[in-house]
């Protein structure tokens, strides 16, 4: 667990390690749950990895390459996102 303060401009910073465990980037947006036994914050993945379209995948109904497993595609999805985390973060 780790501390935080509210500064004069009522601004709270999540710590730097907090925010690359779950791969926080500038611009992250938060949704903030007032609750009796105090405050959750949500992150709202939708601000930085945006809804996809049909446009953007229509494309790949056509594959005719050879099959891909489970773990083939998640290694791709990681490959692609870590290098645009990269892009962002220059």
């Amino acid at each position: 667990m780790e501390k935080t303060k509210l500064s004069s401009k009522g601004q709270i910073v999540i710590p730097k390690s907090v925010r690359d465990a779950h791969g926080w980037t500038e611009g992250a947006e938060f949704t903030i749950e007032d609750r009796t036994d105090g405050v959750f914050l949500r992150f709202d993945k939708t601000s930085i990895f945006p809804r996809t379209r049909i446009e953007d995948v229509v494309g790949i109904a056509n594959y005719k390459g050879p099959r891909k497993s489970i773990e083939d595609m998640k290694r791709g999805v990681d490959e692609a996102m870590r290098k645009r985390w990269e892009r962002k973060s220059k």
